[in-house]
């Protein structure tokens, strides 16, 4: 028998005790004594709603102490877009790449891409929580194995893209490039694990091989320039710079504050700090999530005031357009830039955001996030972007047209799963 059970017992059983002799002491002391009895039975019931409402919501706390309405919200985020259909984009999109003809490279490998490879390493692991999922997912593996096998071969594979066949500086560009993407996708990798694999070393190491040691860029690493923003155009050195911080931010045991990596992280940021004020707002936005991840790259004070520009161009609909951030930066075909919000911009700023600790119930923030949950694809799973390059009718195919697609997407993912566990 239950407490409450128990008492509510102990009230009424002394009136069925006393059977007949009920009549004999009187209506109007029966009466009396029913009444107290009742009010006593209601200032118990009281006291037992109130402990009961304590307790349940402490009960309802999570591990971390977080009040209750904090899992209420998270369950909402959670609810309000679809997991499972992002990342059956994402699968999709990057076993297009894979395959694709034009992403082929010797040894059996593939080009890892700023639009679509490189984004979906950080944000297809993310998705793991909501599937169930235990181990990587096939195309998750797959890329993973394809990056490994060129670490390991760096001697012996060829650049991403030649001279000879695009041009100069293609090669020299071209393995600055890789080394820092193939460092922040095994970093990202064995950051999950808290264990910073062998692979990721020796990723680390090419990285290092390749950072600029004189000149306007020392400190940073030639970049792949097709005259392509945001990943691919005269300012885009900046942009792997910052990467490569982040790489080395998020590697786990601590790796950063080794004497050699402290010695190759003076330049870096030396020239990040040096390069700063005249970046677009995009290579601000991954700079400052570099300064979340690399402490002392950033003073509080230029945090502050590029969260402010930021906030300064979100959209009166709580997104933000890739094209606002991007200076006066022009379409080679031609046509005019798209102005509305788009998946991109809204994604990783919102994402960025969050990584230096602003609260989630800032009005700005909630309502880039509110973006994000009313604006993707149900059907296909995806969020809509916009090529700061040319217009989806000038692409070489459909599919082509999709890669702003696919790093929205991926940044979607990494802003709302990040939401979720905030």
């Amino acid at each position: 028998m239950s407490l409450y059970a128990a008492l509510l017992e102990a009230i009424i059983t002394p009136t069925k005790q006393r059977g007949s002799n009920w009549f004999v002491e009187g209506v109007f002391m029966n009466h009396a004594m029913q009444l107290k009895r009742t009010l006593l039975a209601c200032l118990v019931l009281g006291m037992f709603a109130v402990v009961w409402r304590t307790g349940a919501a402490a009960a309802a706390n999570n591990a971390d102490g977080a009040p209750a309405h904090s899992r209420t919200s998270d369950a909402r985020i959670a609810n309000s877009w679809d997991p499972k259909a992002a990342a059956a984009y994402l699968d999709r999109r990057q076993s297009w790449w894979m395959e694709w003809p034009r992403s082929q490279r010797d040894h059996g490998t593939f080009c890892v891409s700023c639009h679509t490879a490189v984004p979906y390493a950080l944000s297809r692991s993310v998705l793991r929580g909501f599937l169930a999922e235990q181990i990587p997912s096939p195309n998750e593996q797959r890329l993973l194995d394809n990056v490994t096998k060129r670490v390991r071969l760096w001697k012996e594979v060829e650049p991403f893209y030649k001279d000879a066949d695009r041009g100069p500086y293609k090669s020299v560009e071209s393995r600055g490039t890789e080394s820092v993407l193939n460092a922040l996708i095994l970093s990202s990798r064995d950051a999950r694990t808290g264990h910073l694999s062998d692979d990721a070393r020796l990723a680390f190491e090419n990285m290092w091989a390749e950072q600029q040691t004189a000149g306007n860029q020392k400190g940073a690493w030639l970049w792949l320039r097709f005259k392509n923003e945001p990943w691919e155009a005269d300012d885009s050195d900046y942009f792997g710079a910052t990467l490569a911080a982040v790489a080395v931010g998020i590697a786990p045991e601590n790796y950063r504050s080794t004497p050699e990596v402290q010695t190759r992280l003076k330049p870096l940021r030396e020239y990040l700090s040096r390069e700063l004020a005249v970046q677009t707002s995009m290579n601000r936005a991954v700079f400052l999530w570099a300064g979340a991840r690399l402490p002392g790259l950033l003073e509080p004070d230029q945090q502050k005031a590029i969260v402010a520009e930021f906030l300064k161009k979100q959209q009166a609909d709580g997104g933000w357009s890739l094209s606002s951030l991007s200076g006066d930066w022009k379409r080679a075909d031609g046509t005019p830039q798209e102005t509305a919000s788009d998946g991109y911009a809204t994604g990783l700023i919102t994402f960025v955001l969050q990584q230096t600790g602003m609260p989630r119930d800032n009005a700005n923030l909630k309502a880039g996030i509110a973006w994000l949950i009313a604006n993707q694809d149900k059907r296909e799973g995806s969020w809509p972007a916009y090529s700061l390059n040319k217009s989806k009718a000038n692409h070489i195919s459909p599919e082509t047209a999709l890669f702003m697609n696919d790093a929205a997407t991926s940044y979607a993912v990494l802003s709302l799963t990040a939401a979720n566990r905030r």
